[in-house]
């Protein structure tokens, strides 16, 4: 998240606005979202790794003939 933070600071955004901007994109991108997916999408953000099951994960496998 830092580097966004010094990214946006470089194009010229008032660090006092950084924190607004990026909950803004946040939760621009979470409304477009498939439902059910917002709390994986807030874990990922909080940098963990969301439990998404492992038999899903095999028969994503399956789909690329793993």
């Amino acid at each position: 998240m830092d580097e966004l933070k010094e990214k946006l600071a470089a194009l010229g955004i008032e660090a006092d606005q950084i924190d607004g901007v990026i909950e803004t994109v946040l939760e621009f991108i979470k409304d477009k979202l498939p439902d059910g997916m917002e709390g994986m999408f807030d874990s990922v953000i909080k940098g963990e790794v969301p439990d998404i099951g492992g038999d899903l994960l095999e028969k994503a496998k399956g789909l690329f003939g793993g």
